[in-house]
């Protein structure tokens, strides 16, 4: 039991934000490639794969990065209770959780088309190289964005056999989503981040934090526009942007206090709700003439 336990702390299985912040995009994806005049169970059997890959390659990910950021996580608050910064998982230990998780993840990855299995494959060096990227870099969170949601091309994909002008537009859009949102949840450790060197948006926009976040979505909210007006979507949908654009500026950046924990963690979660609404919003919008 003690060792399961670790592992569920080791993948954040208790912190479905992560994979769910992944697994909307796939859905986004999947949803605006997807013809609803066919059968409705192949939609339901891609969503539970993509739900599967995301859980698993989130978990994975969670191990890898807990391994490169060992040492940072033991000077960090929030993270120094860590299985693997603590000790109570080896490192050697937490790679074979990783093996195993990819190796599932890999299983879930051959149900979709070559075209799809291979633009998945491309993707492997982003997702294993972004903890590396705050040594270097003040944009992590840019390199999270570029990661996070590539899972949209290969919701398209899955569907489609080829990209076109929509799922890119998306695709960009999203990514200034997760700058926003991940810019928020760095504020949460902005102090110790400074003391120990890791660098993040949140520090380099620490001034004007509301202005650059505000800059984030409004692009992903012009994004989202213009898939509506491109995919020819029905009125329901722009009604739905309303609600999307109420939630960004007006729940989001009006209440965010950079100062506090707990508010900037209340928003950062906040973005697992607005990734239903978008889904339910194209939903809708596609299955209702």
């Amino acid at each position: 039991m003690k060792q399961i336990n670790n592992f569920i702390k080791l993948t954040r299985l208790k912190k479905p934000i992560g994979y769910m912040l992944l697994f909307w995009p796939c859905i986004w994806g999947l949803t605006i490639g997807y013809d609803f005049s066919i059968d409705i169970k192949i939609f339901i059997k891609f969503i539970v794969l993509f739900l599967s890959g995301a859980i698993l390659m989130r978990s994975a990910g969670c191990i890898i990065n807990d391994i490169v950021d060992k040492d940072f996580d033991k000077k960090v608050e929030r993270t120094k209770n860590r299985p693997i910064a603590s000790g109570k998982v080896s490192v050697k230990l937490g790679l074979i959780y990783a093996f195993v998780l990819c190796a599932l993840a890999f299983l879930v990855l051959i149900q979709f088309n070559f075209f799809t299995i291979i633009l998945a494959l491309g993707s492997m060096p982003l997702a294993f190289s972004y903890p590396y990227m705050k040594r270097f870099t003040y944009w992590p969170q840019l390199f999270l964005g570029i990661t996070f949601n590539y899972g949209l091309i290969l919701g398209w994909t899955s569907i489609n056999s080829a990209i076109s002008i929509i799922p890119i537009i998306f695709y960009l859009g999203a990514i200034f989503w997760t700058l926003g949102y991940d810019t928020i949840y760095g504020y949460q450790d902005i102090r110790d981040d400074e003391i120990i060197g890791v660098k993040s948006t949140s520090i380099k926009f620490r001034k004007n934090p509301k202005i650059f976040i505000s800059f984030c979505y409004l692009i992903f909210f012009i994004s989202l526009s213009l898939i509506g007006y491109l995919e020819n979507l029905n009125i329901i949908y722009f009604y739905g942007l309303g609600l999307i654009f109420v939630h960004l500026f007006f729940f989001q950046i009006k209440s965010l206090r950079t100062d506090s924990s707990q508010s900037c963690l209340k928003i950062f979660k906040s973005n697992n709700f607005l990734g239903m609404l978008i889904f339910i919003n194209l939903l809708f919008s596609k299955i209702i003439i």
